[in-house]
This record gives C-alpha cells, sequence and structure tokens, in this order.
C-alpha cells in the first residue's frame, strides 16, 4: 500500500499483510492451522517464511485481495467458522493497515483430526 501524506509516503508490503492475516487467523475459533504447516503450536516460533505458506496478498489502488488456505478442526461447522475467519481477517487488516477495501477468499484444505 502506498499513501501520498503531506509529510511523505506510507508504505505496507504485502508480507505485513500476510502476517496480519496469519495471526487474524489462528486466533479464529476452529481454525487449527493455515495450510503449508503454520499450525497454532508454531504461532509461537512465528517466522515471516512460516506465515506466507497458505496465504498470498495483492494490494492493488482500488482494493486489497488475501486467498488463505486452511485446516478446520474437525466437528465445526466450516461455514460459520471461515465466515468468522473473514470477519476476523479483514477487521485487524483493515484496523492496522488503514486499507479501505479487503477481499478475503477462504479455501478448505483439510480437516484436523484431534486425537482421542
Amino acid at each position: 500500500m502506498t499513501e501520498n501524506e503531506q509529510h511523505g509516503r506510507i508504505l505496507i508490503s504485502d508480507d505485513v499483510v500476510s502476517q496480519i492475516t496469519g495471526v487474524a487467523a489462528l486466533k479464529t475459533p476452529g481454525i487449527s492451522a493455515i495450510y503449508g504447516g503454520f499450525s497454532k503450536e508454531a504461532n509461537k516460533r512465528m517466522n515471516e517464511k512460516n506465515i506466507k505458506k497458505g496465504i498470498s496478498v495483492k494490494i492493488s489502488s482500488d482494493e486489497t485481495t488475501i486467498d488463505l488456505k486452511v485446516v478446520v478442526d474437525y466437528g465445526c461447522l466450516i461455514h460459520e467458522v471461515t465466515r468468522e475467519l473473514q470477519q476476523n481477517v479483514m477487521e485487524d487488516v483493515i484496523n492496522m493497515t488503514g486499507l479501505s477495501i479487503v477481499v478475503v477468499n477462504v479455501r478448505v484444505e483439510g480437516i484436523a483430526i484431534q486425537n482421542r
């Protein structure tokens, strides 16, 4: 994102939006992991390389599109979890970056079955 201000330009990279997306996704109940190996357990060891797996960000002048691949916990209502996920990601990205139009596309790539 580029914003022309009286005091200079402000640039926010796609990687920053990816990191915000990853944190927002993993705080959503029912989301087990971001597809590609980034799970809630790995959240403590988060780094840029891990967070970008399963997340694609495209920032243009009129909108920001986020494509997100996730793994959902078994037994959750997928449509409800993914709607909440979209809302969490949109709110965090908008609040933290000031981007105005954010589209979040979610693809469920798997189900996490916990040991019983």
